[in-house]
């Protein structure tokens, strides 16, 4: 359902403004990097897939991308 590399809208947006986060690990936890200010998080992935809002396409959320 999810991969390395996907673009997802969390429930929630970030302290910075962005809403559209990078998955850059997966397994037991979660690592996504926040688009927008480039800050990473670790959630567990039973947290991680109740916050998911929706997966964008790749075109989508990459404004200020770092």
């Amino acid at each position: 359902m999810y991969a390395i590399g996907q673009i997802v809208r969390m429930k929630k947006s970030h302290p910075c403004g962005g809403d559209a986060w990078r998955i850059i690990r997966m397994g037991m936890d979660f690592r996504i990097k926040c688009l927008k200010c480039g800050h990473s998080v670790l959630l567990p992935r039973h947290r991680f897939e109740r916050r998911v809002r929706e997966i964008l396409p790749q075109g989508d959320g990459t404004n200020g991308e770092r």
